[in-house]
């Protein structure tokens, strides 16, 4: 398969997207499911959620996935998976915040309690989108962003970073080394390097570390700057331990 930009979808990602395809085709919102036409959109808007298969203008696709209001979320979500996988996959998704926002709109569907069929479907399209993430240079979204995404949409980082513990290729080295780069000012601090929806501190505690038992060599491998490799250090001190080391960064923090 091959994507609107020009790029050939991996095999895995494609059987995967049509997985959601196929699972959710007919879908519709919940018929008496509603919104603030001032804030969301048009009744008319609303109609074509309750109509199947209606490809969506992109803007209105970005309202209703990142809107927290709807009566039943589980419906609206069905509704939309096979386009907004398609989004996704191109990296077309742009939140306002970061990728953990649509992360919690997945989230907010429930879509672990879904029939065995229906979940089985999105797990795999978002286990699909990690490995592609970690194995594809041409992966339109970073992996850090991804992570954040995957973590907020299944309510764990374990699985998640399992399978980039065992993906040990280039690719993988390399996003690595832009997610260390990407999180670890927020990490020296002891906070998650986005926003939660819950359990933040063990996320947090979780994400540090692993860095400091599967990152550092990898890192090396890499070429990462000296200057990232101690602040991965750092994040397996804790206090005094941590603010009196040499490369501790008192001056940015």
């Amino acid at each position: 398969m091959v994507s609107a930009g020009g790029s050939r979808i991996p095999l895995r990602l494609d059987v995967a997207l049509e997985g959601v395809v196929v699972a959710f085709r007919g879908m519709t919102a919940h018929p008496d499911e509603s919104n603030c036409d001032c804030h969301w959109g048009s009744a008319e808007e609303l109609a074509q959620l309750k109509v199947p298969d209606v490809v969506l203008e992109p803007d209105l696709l970005r309202r209703t996935w990142q809107a927290v209001d709807w009566s039943f979320p589980e419906q609206v979500l069905r509704r939309i998976l096979p386009q907004l996988a398609g989004e996704i996959i191109a990296g077309r998704i742009e939140p306002l915040f970061g990728m953990e926002e649509l992360g919690r709109a997945f989230a907010r569907g429930r879509w672990q309690a879904w029939p065995d069929a229906q979940a089985a479907a999105v797990r795999e399209f978002l286990r699909a989108w990690w490995a592609h993430t970690l194995t594809d240079p041409r992966a339109a979204v970073p992996a850090h962003e991804v992570l954040a995404c995957c973590a907020e949409a299944s309510g764990t980082l374990t699985p998640w970073l399992a399978a980039w513990a065992e993906q040990s290729g280039p690719v993988a080295d390399r996003q690595l080394v832009a997610a260390a780069d990407q999180w670890e000012y927020d990490l020296l601090r002891d906070e998650l390097p986005w926003d939660a929806l819950e359990g933040e501190d063990e996320l947090c505690a979780e994400l540090a570390g692993w860095l400091v038992r599967h990152a550092p060599a990898r890192l090396r491998s890499q070429g990462a700057p000296e200057e990232l490799l101690h602040h991965v250090r750092l994040l397996g001190l804790t206090d005094e331990d941590r603010w009196d080391d040499p490369h501790w960064p008192w001056q940015t923090y």
